[in-house]
């Protein structure tokens, strides 16, 4: 699918871009280039230590920010596929910070859309988050925005060849600023501070992220939100999991934080199609036909009024499969 493709991935110093580079290298041996394009130089000389130019000639490694649109024209040139992750991503710092993180998050956005079109780019996919639904925060507001700008954008393509489809999925565990680091680190305190003992988030390995981007640029039509089905986890168990002779103190909801997480809401059930290993929500608009999308990619529409929760969710994971997803994933991600 992607020998002979040049590829572009905003955010690649991220714990995402590193998994995403390292699959991408080992599973397209023909790849033609992929190019890393992201905002801080260390980062990118710390990642070319690890995968180097001599033994990955397809590497390229482009400073830039989404913000700067001629930046971004400039390094779409020749491109046949772009994954865009990058974001400003920190709930509290996105608060206190509002328009810096809708020129990033949005603004960033639309400049990977036109840059896109321009350029002759064959297919965006743009990562999301579980915030993105009915959001509370300014964080998922931004991030909701630029679902649908990446969405509507299939509607004034013309006649390019290029879809724009995006992924949506919950916590990945371990990756930065998360939960289960801040427990690690604190685990040696003997207390774990609980906001609220019922909240509950959704789980996603970053391989797993990455195997449902790769998915979603070979199956996407164009329009699509990408839903994992995937279990979730209690906060109490992942405080026990990692220290189970620790005190967990009730702290409060931080502001902005949501007990559950969502990633489909009822409102959005009736656009939203049942793929087997993921959901899709199709856009609102007459001209995308449930039963028909459902017809073409061998789907089930969703009952109405359905609605896809972390809280609610039929698979949780355990103390002991956290203890041992843990000393997996996290370990992996900070190598």
């Amino acid at each position: 699918m992607l020998n002979g493709k040049s590829i572009l991935i905003t955010g690649g110093t991220g714990s995402f871009g590193k998994m995403f580079v390292s699959s991408v290298l080992r599973v397209f041996p023909g790849i033609k280039r992929l190019a890393v394009f992201s905002r801080d130089e260390l980062k990118q000389f710390e990642m070319s230590q690890h995968f180097p130019e001599t033994t990955f000639s397809q590497l390229r490694y482009l400073i830039g920010d989404v913000r700067d649109k001629e930046r971004v024209y400039r390094a779409l040139e020749g491109i046949d596929i772009v994954i865009h992750a990058a974001a400003l991503k920190q709930v509290p710092a996105c608060e206190y910070n509002p328009f810096e993180a809708i020129k990033t998050n949005i603004m960033g956005a639309q400049n990977i859309i036109e840059a896109a079109m321009d350029q002759g780019v064959n297919r965006v996919v743009a990562l999301s988050t579980d915030k993105a639904a009915a959001p509370i925060n300014l964080y998922g507001a931004t991030k909701l925005c630029s679902d649908k700008l990446f969405a509507a954008a299939n509607n004034f393509k013309g006649k390019r060849d290029i879809n724009f489809s995006v992924v949506r999925y919950g916590n990945v565990m371990g990756s930065r600023g998360s939960v289960i680091p801040f427990f690690l680190g604190l685990r040696k305190s003997g207390i774990l501070p609980i906001t609220d003992p019922s909240m509950t988030r959704f789980n996603i390995s970053l391989q797993e992220g990455v195997d449902m981007v790769l998915w979603a640029l070979e199956h996407a039509k164009g329009g699509e939100i990408f839903v994992p089905k995937i279990p979730s986890y209690r906060i109490t168990d992942v405080a026990q999991a990692i220290g189970p002779e620790c005190k967990y103190p009730i702290v409060g909801i931080r502001p902005g934080e949501k007990i559950h997480e969502e990633m489909i809401t009822a409102s959005d059930s009736i656009n939203t199609v049942d793929l087997g290993k993921y959901y899709a929500i199709l856009p609102s608009a007459a001209s995308h036909s449930v039963t028909g999308y459902c017809a073409a990619n061998g789907g089930q529409p969703v009952s109405p009024g359905f609605s896809y929760n972390s809280g609610s969710n039929n698979v949780f994971l355990t103390i002991e499969q956290l203890r041992k997803l843990i000393s997996e994933q996290v370990t992996q991600i900070q190598q």
